[in-house]
């Protein structure tokens, strides 16, 4: 109990969130401290919830959307949408650092005190597991906002995020490199595995981890990392558990909905509601569509007036962080980078097949025949572009990719984003450097 509540001490966030429970509090006032199983699962499903919504706001950085100037909401994502990180208007929303820290305070609850109080069970062992995979993912998503992108020559020295992996007060918290971070993610990622014994999760409780979204995470972390091998043993692991597509030429729904037959992990809601008001669809996502052949432009878009908006997102449906297209996808992608242009060839033609109607599925398979590697690499990032619309995945690409030049325009205004413009890298919240000048 010491413990927990000099962590408590430390999350600023947590304190918040945790008086208000019925956990993690001190025993005199009617709280409970965990002892059983059940307790610390209660614990985590908290972890769970604070999992926040960040997906959105990484969104309106990306080419995919433009801001509509006139939405009530307009004043608090202006600065974000203009990449305006060092003067934004002190009501501008803040990305969410000190949710993601506390997620990963409910994670280290679990990882360092119930190990000890618990008796040996599967249970036990696959609520630790879950544990050590969402604070990979914590971490993960982390990194990938406030740290620069990987690139293996630099890692050792680009800077990353602090790690807070147990309790010490006396602990300086300053950021780790991106090596060390993706160090202890891979690490977490591994106790995990040796740990989870739930091949998939039942509907309505698949927020949380299992063998199969452990996997599908892991093929995502080894994709940033460039290791293309295992970002396809990965894949390949996962496809084992999860393989199913949307075939939208028989069913022409989202295919991003948690009860859907591609969900693996459904924890977040990636386009949140008061943003998908507030925003339509970039002329630059629309032209990267055949907007005749690709069935997924009908099911992804609604037109009103002369203006396209999303379907995806905004509703409690609609939870996704993985799903079984992004194991195709990668595999194609890390595939092809190997020069494995047969395997690439033939993964992407199975994921384009539940995706266009026939005539444009028979023109692009003659096309994908003859590309070279260059080719098919841009086809598949492309793919990507179109696939995971409005999805939260697309900064993140641009980050590991080409880091391509944007352009947006806010009340008549224009603002760049350069190509490899340091922007590419969010700054820490001015709060968190408030609280923590280290940062």
């Amino acid at each position: 109990m010491k413990n927990i509540l000099k962590y408590a001490f430390f999350f600023v966030t947590a304190i918040t969130t945790v008086s208000c429970d019925d956990y993690l509090d001190v025993q005199p006032i009617g709280k409970v401290i965990p002892e059983t199983l059940a307790d610390y699962r209660a614990v985590l499903t908290r972890g769970y919830e604070a999992f926040p919504e960040h997906k959105s706001l990484i969104t309106l950085r990306t080419d995919e959307m433009i801001l509509d100037d006139f939405s009530n909401d307009f004043v608090y994502w202006k600065d974000i949408y203009s990449w305006n990180d060092g003067n934004a208007d002190r009501i501008t929303t803040d990305f969410q650092y000190d949710g993601l820290y506390n997620t990963i305070f409910y994670a280290n609850v679990i990882i360092n005190d119930a190990n000890g109080k618990l008796a040996a069970s599967a249970d036990k062992d696959q609520l630790i597991g879950e544990a050590y995979a969402l604070r990979a993912y914590a971490y993960f998503d982390l990194l990938n906002l406030f740290g620069k992108p990987y690139n293996p020559a630099t890692a050792a020295t680009d800077k990353g995020v602090p790690l807070a992996l147990k309790v010490d007060l006396e602990q300086a918290y300053i950021p780790e490199t991106v090596a060390k971070v993706y160090e202890q993610i891979l690490s977490d990622k591994e106790e995990a595995k040796r740990l989870l014994n739930k091949d998939t999760q039942a509907k309505g409780l698949n927020y949380r981890f299992s063998k199969a979204a452990l996997y599908a995470m892991e093929s995502r972390i080894f994709l940033y990392q460039k290791e293309w091998a295992k970002a396809i043993e990965a894949s390949n692991n996962a496809l084992t558990y999860k393989n199913a597509l949307v075939d939208l030429n028989a069913t022409p729904v989202l295919p991003t909905s948690y009860d859907g037959v591609e969900s693996i992990l459904a924890l977040e809601d990636v386009f949140n509601n008061n943003l998908k008001g507030s925003s339509y669809v970039s002329s630059d996502l629309l032209d990267a569509y055949d907007q005749v052949n690709d069935l997924r432009f009908g099911v992804y878009f609604r037109k009103s007036g002369g203006d396209f908006y999303f379907k995806k997102g905004g509703e409690l449906a609609q939870k996704c962080s993985f799903r079984a297209a992004e194991l195709y996808l990668t595999k194609a992608e890390s595939s092809a980078q190997l020069n494995d242009l047969t395997t690439a060839k033939t993964t992407v033609l199975t994921f384009i097949k539940k995706r266009y109607n026939a005539a444009g599925y028979n023109t692009l398979s003659v096309e994908i025949d003859a590309m070279n590697q260059t080719e098919l690499l841009d086809f598949i990032g492309q793919e990507r572009q179109r696939e995971f619309a409005a999805e939260g995945q697309r900064w993140f690409d641009l980050r590991r990719t080409t880091q391509k030049e944007i352009t947006h325009y806010v009340s008549g205004d224009e603002y760049i984003l350069i190509q490899n413009d340091p922007r590419y890298t969010l700054p820490f919240p001015q709060n968190a450097r408030l609280n923590n000048p280290n940062l």
